[in-house]
């Protein structure tokens, strides 16, 4: 697939790396944004990245990796030393594996736009790892005070701040079956799948490995299944599996920022074709035509059809400020 938000294809693999960590990392990891301004510096660190396919060397993948082999996550020591005496290793590990930041949290931004739609409904995630995204209804809710309970008593509670006018419903929408779609599906009951979700979050950020966690669980206990599939080449026979009398949704979080621009329209053409409703909750700019209001680069931005503008959220789901 195509390049990374926060990557430019022309800038170089320094670069690169400084802009995560001005861009990125800063004011959400400070070890993160230290690490990566270190790896800019690092001769040894961008050869070893150099030697990689160019869609290989982000940031998040390399600290991803780093963290799985050594237990902990990298800094700038560690990871010189790792690169130095288990490079090989490393870029094995690197190759095999992706960037799939299964953020349950993001079930807060849809809920509300998920609940607007006339139900029961039929849920297609691309990009779905392990599924975490996709039990939407089971899990709990709290939008600053106003609460909401899932299906499943024992599923984590999504702690949200709600901004503006967010149409949240007394109760989750009935979901009718769902399913997801995945260039390298993940499994909540493997250990190790478990593990690389858990070395892709950020040393800093409160409360994503205990939600974690508690998500893959809920996972293990309610099975869904993904399809291991291309989202260009895949998603039509997907959706032909959906069952009739149900709202056929199709929806995304950080997806699109693997796609290049023509992957990107094309697959606006795949979904629309399918009749399904659309839901992108992206990174600005990643929507093919979307004009955007103002806000922070590092916002996502959810958008129903290609064309509404629904709400503005933080990327791991702790606000939405509803626009529409």
């Amino acid at each position: 697939m195509g390049t990374m938000i926060g990557h430019d294809s022309d800038a170089t693999t320094a670069e690169n790396y400084r802009r995560f960590a001005r861009l990125e990392a800063a004011g959400r990891s400070p070890a993160y944004e230290r690490l990566a301004e270190a790896v800019a510096g690092d001769e040894e660190i961008l050869g070893f990245l150099a030697r990689l396919p160019p869609a290989k060397r982000q940031p998040n993948l390399l600290f991803a990796a780093a963290r799985y082999l050594l237990g902990d996550p990298a800094n700038p020591e560690s990871l010189h030393d790792l690169v130095e005496r288990r490079g090989g290793e490393l870029a094995v590990l690197m190759l095999q594996r992706r960037t799939q930041t299964n953020e349950a949290a993001r079930c807060a931004v849809l809920l509300p736009a998920l609940a607007l739609l006339p139900g029961p409904l039929a849920l297609i995630e691309v990009g779905a790892a392990a599924g975490l995204t996709l039990l939407v209804d089971l899990y709990s809710y709290d939008y600053g005070g106003q609460k909401l309970s899932g299906l499943d008593p024992d599923a984590p509670v999504m702690s949200c701040r709600a901004i503006g006018a967010v149409p949240i419903p007394d109760a989750v929408p009935e979901v009718k079956w769902r399913a997801g779609l995945d260039l390298n599906p993940l499994d909540p009951s493997d250990p190790a799948d478990v593990e690389w979700l858990s070395c892709l979050l950020w040393p800093g950020e409160e409360g994503r490995a205990e939600r974690l966690a508690a998500a893959a669980a809920t996972a293990c206990r309610h099975r869904v299944e993904v399809h291991r599939g291309d989202l260009l080449c895949d998603l039509a026979d997907l959706a032909a599996k959906a069952p009739g009398g149900a709202t056929l949704v199709v929806y995304h979080s950080a997806v699109l920022a693997y796609l290049d621009e023509a992957e990107r329209r094309s697959f606006a053409q795949v979904v629309r074709a399918l009749g399904a409703v659309w839901l992108a909750n992206e990174a600005p700019g990643l929507v093919p035509g979307v004009v955007l209001p103002p806000g922070g680069h590092r916002d996502f931005v959810l958008v129903k059809d290609g064309t509404e503008v629904l709400a503005r959220s933080d990327p791991h789901g702790g606000w939405v400020e509803w626009l529409s």
